[in-house]
């Protein structure tokens, strides 16, 4: 079954839905804490660490080796739920640093990866997680002059392959599927099983709304309105 990740960093959306009792981590990146203009990262970070407890929390920094390195070792000490973003960097740095941080027992999350290739690789260093962003393949297949049906299909058969390929090779990398814009995003990822979506608030606000529930609903109170009226009263029961 896959699981739900928030992908927020606002503190009133975290506490909104960790109330529905789905979620079971969050995701962050620089775009999301940018929203929350005027906070401090560190203060912030800490106050999602401690409302995600015991969850996992991904909390990206820069994207140099030194300075990855530097701010993993940082963050650790935030909280027991950190999990270093690392991004999948064309000099092979980011493998790197996801190595390194492995062998201290440091749990990572390989990002913006857009092939298999690439999760093949994040896995190979030691990564807890590999983060596939689904409209950003689509984007790019549509970039290469890609039809938008071969292009969602690209995305979708490489979150299937990657899948198939985690559990081939009995790694224990979970797979956590990103960047999403519509409801009808998740109908489609979920056809294809991965580990993990992570959804941001606006777009979980309205995968429980349904035009057709809601009239069923009405339907169903105006029929219990009109039970009401013309139920039988009991008797009342004598003491």
């Amino acid at each position: 079954m896959s699981e739900i990740f928030l992908d927020s960093a606002n503190l009133l959306d975290i506490e909104e839905i960790s109330r529905w009792g789905i979620i079971t981590g969050l995701t962050t990146n620089q775009k999301i804490f940018l929203n929350e203009k005027g906070c401090n990262f560190e203060e912030q970070a800490k106050k999602i660490l401690k409302m995600m407890r015991p969850f996992p929390v991904s909390l990206e920094g820069p994207n140099d080796l030194d300075g990855i390195l530097q701010a993993a070792i940082k963050y650790v000490d935030w909280g027991d739920n950190v999990v270093i973003k690392i991004p999948m960097l064309p000099n092979g740095d980011g493998l790197r640093a996801v190595k390194a941080l492995s062998m201290l027992n440091i749990s990572t999350n390989v990002t913006a990866c857009m092939t298999l290739n690439q999760a093949f690789l994040a896995s190979k260093a030691g990564a807890a997680y590999v983060s596939l962003f689904y409209n950003r393949m689509i984007d790019w297949m549509i970039k290469q002059k890609k039809p938008h049906d071969v292009a969602i299909r690209y995305a979708l058969d490489t979150i299937q392959y990657t899948m198939e390929m985690l559990e081939r090779e009995e790694s224990e990398t979970q797979l956590i599927v990103g960047s999403i814009r519509e409801p009808d995003d998740v109908n489609q990822i979920l056809s294809v099983y991965p580990d993990i979506i992570t959804i941001p608030t606006s777009i979980l606000r309205k995968m429980p709304q349904n035009d057709m529930t809601d009239k069923t609903l009405k339907d169903f109170d105006d029929a219990w309105k009109e039970f009401c009226k013309a139920e039988k009263k009991s008797d009342e029961v004598k003491t």
